[in-house]
């Protein structure tokens, strides 16, 4: 048989296209732009964000404390931090987004408002770029594609102001609920732990990521297998161990070492999975078109609303004043 040459597939006769490499075009093009990631943590103060997330990416990516205690904020502030990671040709425009002082104050009323208001200024921040008649050819994605909601260990159930913020937060963010400091429960207690926070999420109608509604057929299955292990019970640690001549990040404690990536010792590998591997494009993607779209109508109808509302009114009251002359 001859070598397929140009315009020949290598089944003989049969003319070849080439419509097989779009794939490879987008992937090449991707890789010269590179990937936006913008993720939010929200939690109280002693939880572990930090060190969290940097065990996550496996680079200091977060605003860690060091020296002296930082004194803590008035209110609830927001905080990012950007960088940029790149692994096997693949570049990550990575943006951790804190929230300092929120719960940690003796009144928390209204502590959520600066979480929610920055969301939102993304969201209207690239909304002004898209209206714009000369307008950027690629827009900078300043939006919130995730926010993982840290969970004090009390064993307990949600507290009231964690069901206020999370049935705040769920309708403008994909939100992924974990259990901070899960060493500090024992497995029994870990287990009703969860239990009881899955039931405080459907009591309060608190929707969160994966959503089962907008996942098609053939995710299914793997989010069927996320949801039922949310909220995830996760340890982090940047601090590496040598254990029988491998290495291992992980919290020693007296009576032993938790290992962070030991499914069987947490639930931090699972969550990784989810949020880098599996499912970081969906999240990006379900930003954009939900969370964003949603915003995007919401605030463009309120314009149109508005403006509609001035003129009927200049019109009403033009109405009122011929009828006073009349009368």
């Amino acid at each position: 048989m001859p070598q397929a040459g140009p315009g020949v597939s290598p089944v003989e006769g049969v003319t070849y296209v080439g419509i097989d490499t779009l794939q490879e075009q987008t992937r090449l093009k991707a890789l010269r732009r590179g990937y936006t990631f913008n993720l939010l943590v929200v939690g109280r103060s002693g939880l572990g964000k930090s060190t969290f997330v940097n065990t996550l990416f496996k680079a200091t990516v977060a605003r860690r404390k060091s020296g002296e205690e930082e004194p803590l904020p008035s209110t609830t502030e927001v905080k990012t931090v950007s960088s940029s990671l790149s692994e096997g040709g693949v570049r990550l425009n990575l943006t951790i987004t804190d929230t300092p002082g929120f719960g940690d104050h003796i009144n928390n009323e209204n502590c959520w408002e600066p979480i929610v208001s920055y969301i939102e200024a993304q969201y209207g921040r690239y909304l002004q770029e898209e209206q714009k008649v000369d307008r950027l050819l690629h827009i900078p994605d300043t939006r919130i594609h995730c926010c993982v909601y840290f969970i004090p260990p009390t064993g307990h159930s949600l507290s009231s102001l964690d069901v206020e913020v999370l049935q705040r937060l769920d309708k403008i963010v994909n939100v992924v609920p974990v259990v901070a400091k899960a060493d500090t429960l024992t497995l029994e207690e870990r287990a009703a732990f969860k239990e009881r926070i899955r039931a405080d999420l459907s009591d309060h109608a608190i929707k969160v990521y994966p959503l089962q509604e907008y996942e098609d057929l053939d995710d299914a299955p793997e989010n069927m297998k996320i949801r039922e292990r949310l909220p995830f019970a996760v340890v982090g640690s940047t601090t590496w161990h040598e254990i029988h001549g491998k290495k291992l990040l992980g919290r020693r404690s007296n009576w032993g070492l938790v290992e962070v990536e030991n499914k069987s010792h947490n639930d931090f590998a699972y969550m990784r999975d989810m949020l880098i591997r599996t499912h970081m494009q969906d999240l990006i993607g379900s930003t954009a078109e939900r969370h964003y779209e949603n915003f995007r109508r919401a605030r463009l109808s309120t314009k149109t609303t508005s403006k509609v509302n001035i003129v009927n009114g200049q019109d009403t009251d033009h109405m009122e004043d011929l009828n006073e002359s009349k009368i």
